[in-house]
C-alpha cells in the first residue's frame, strides 16, 4: 500500500467491482482505452478479477482510492508498459500524475534491470499526453491509423518512453 497525499494505492479486492464498472461503462473514460465501454458485469468482472488473481512478476498495479472511494487503477500493468484509468469525475486535479509520480520509484526498484518504462496512448487523449510528459516521458514516434478502436473507428498511438532516471 501506498499513501499520497490524496489517495491511498492498494491492491485490488472483489468489492472493487461495482465503482470499476462505473468507470468501464462510462464511455468518457473509455473513449481512448484500448476497447469501447463495457456493456455486462461480466467484462468489469474479469478486470477485477484479473487485478485481484493475476500474478505480480510483471506488474506493479494498483488501486487508486480516494476519501474511500475506488476511483480508477494505475501502475506497470505488463513490465515495462505504464497504464491508468479514473473515473472522469476525478480528472483535471492531478490525481493520475500523484499516483504514478509515487508507483515509479517501486517499479524502478522491483526490477534493477528495466532501463525504460513505456506507455502507449491516442495522441487526441490530450490530458494523459500531459500526465506521461510531466512524469518527464517523451513520445517516440506515432503510428496512424494502427488500431481499430472497437471495429469502427482507426486511431493513431502514440508511443511513450521513460529512461531510467541516474541513481535508480
Amino acid at each position: 500500500m501506498i499513501r499520497t497525499e490524496r489517495l491511498v494505492l492498494r491492491p485490488a479486492r472483489p468489492d472493487d467491482l461495482d465503482p470499476m464498472h462505473a468507470i468501464f461503462t462510462d464511455p468518457r473514460a473509455m473513449r481512448y482505452w484500448d476497447r469501447p465501454p463495457h456493456t455486462s458485469l461480466a467484462e468489469t468482472e474479469r478486470v477485477v478479477d484479473h487485478l485481484v488473481k493475476a500474478p505480480l512478476d510483471l506488474r506493479e498495479e494498483y488501486v487508486l482510492e480516494r476519501e474511500g472511494l475506488c476511483i480508477g487503477k494505475a501502475g506497470v500493468w505488463r513490465k515495462p508498459e505504464l497504464g491508468y484509468i479514473l473515473h472522469p469525475d476525478h480528472w483535471g486535479q492531478g490525481l493520475a500524475h500523484e499516483a504514478l509520480r509515487a508507483i515509479l520509484p517501486r517499479a524502478w526498484a522491483r526490477w534493477p534491470d528495466m532501463q525504460v518504462m513505456t506507455a502507449e496512448l491516442d495522441p487526441r487523449n490530450v490530458g494523459s499526453v500531459r500526465v506521461l510528459e510531466k512524469l518527464g516521458f517523451t513520445c517516440v514516434r506515432v503510428a496512424e491509423k494502427n488500431f481499430l478502436y472497437g471495429g469502427i473507428e482507426w486511431t493513431d498511438t502514440g508511443y511513450y518512453a521513460l529512461r531510467r532516471p541516474p541513481g535508480r
